[in-house]
């Protein structure tokens, strides 16, 4: 064909399949064709053996399994994790002024080291607290005002310094935990809440263990709470009139002697102190040296009786050494020495005057 698009030779010749484009591609379908074709081999694979793996069976992968091996040797290979990590590390080292920075904290770092070991950080820290607290202070978290409630017992004084709160802080960096369990290490602050409001507020709420009673053992006198917890030494005359008990364990049956106390009425002025006896029974001192024997089991029902018994002939304030209610329904009592004289005495008497 020319460029007017003339054949160069007369379509005569040809094949008579080839007179139109439905012939040639009925021709097509039947078998390889031999002669020309106005239909190009690229926009037709059919026409052409070789983009056509049913006319071409080296194209088949079942025929030649090696087929999908050479495919995959000239697959383009990905590009292994360890180069382009590379890459990232030779532009993060090419960034512009990393050098001056990599040098400027390379000399701070000597500084510190140098300070540190000549002890002028410790001095610093001394004077203004750590470094990271300075900067937040100056950053406006400093702590400004402190806020306790609950207290009674323990002066606010008291509470910061056990709390190590002081200006040096910063309620930024400030552990309010570890500042609560310093708190609750103190014997009489039964529990504590500590609140962070910023940028420069701290709140501490704490709940105090009321003194209960006193508590004798190996010769000390503490204060307990409720629960038996010891307090405080004894060193407040203002706590001498609480409940005493004495005896290892009594602290923690507190409670026990006060029950007894209620039970013995007007009675509970002439007791002194209870004493827990081998953690089994009370026995009560009273003011006048007269040791009461309480049993084991119902006490109060025998404090009751010697109540009655003292507000009918005075029973306590007599010549006797102690007297034993162990013994349900009994009372067996011991005189002192002179009593005891005495009334053996007056019995030899009445014997020899018969």
């Amino acid at each position: 064909m020319d460029g007017g698009r003339r054949l160069l030779r007369p379509v005569d010749g040809l094949d008579p399949a080839l007179a139109s484009p439905r012939a040639a591609l009925a021709g097509a379908a039947a078998g390889p064709f031999q002669g020309f074709s106005f239909l190009h081999p690229r926009l037709h694979p059919r026409l052409h053996p070789r983009l056509d793996p049913r006319l071409d069976p080296r194209l088949d992968p079942r025929l030649h399994p090696r087929a999908e091996e050479r495919r995959a040797r000239t697959a383009p290979r990905r590009r292994p994790r360890v180069r382009e990590d590379a890459s990232a590390l030779t532009t993060f080292l090419r960034l512009p002024g990393l050098g001056s920075v990599l040098a400027i904290a390379l000399l701070c770092g000597a500084g510190l080291i140098g300070a540190v070991a000549n002890g002028q950080y410790a001095g610093f820290v001394k004077e203004n607290g750590a470094p990271g607290d300075t900067i937040a202070r100056a950053l406006g978290f400093g702590i400004d005002a402190v806020t306790i409630a609950g207290q009674h017992e323990v002066s606010d004084k008291e509470i910061l310094e056990i709390a190590g709160v002081d200006s040096k802080q910063s309620l930024l960096f400030l552990d309010a935990s570890a500042l609560r369990d310093r708190l609750l290490a103190l014997p009489l602050i039964k529990n504590a809440s500590v609140r962070k409001f910023f940028p420069d507020r701290l709140v501490i709420d704490v709940t105090e263990r009321k003194p209960f009673g006193l508590w004798q053992k190996d010769g000390a006198v503490s204060i307990v709470a409720a629960d038996g917890a010891p307090i405080d030494k004894l060193g407040n005359p203002k706590f001498e009139s609480l409940p005493f008990v004495v005896g290892d364990g009594a602290n923690e049956r507190i409670g026990e002697y006060v029950a007894l106390l209620d039970a013995a009425g007007d009675l509970r002025g002439k007791i002194r102190a209870g004493i827990l006896v081998s953690r089994r029974r009370w026995s009560l001192k009273m003011t006048s040296g007269v040791d009461v024997l309480l049993p084991e089991a119902d006490p109060r029902q025998a404090v009751a009786l010697l109540a009655r018994l003292e507000a009918e002939s005075g029973l306590i304030e007599k010549a006797v050494v102690s007297l034993d209610l162990r013994v349900p329904g009994k009372l067996y009592v011991r005189l002192t020495e002179e009593a005891a004289a005495a009334r053996a005495a007056a019995s030899h008497g009445k014997g020899a005057h018969k």
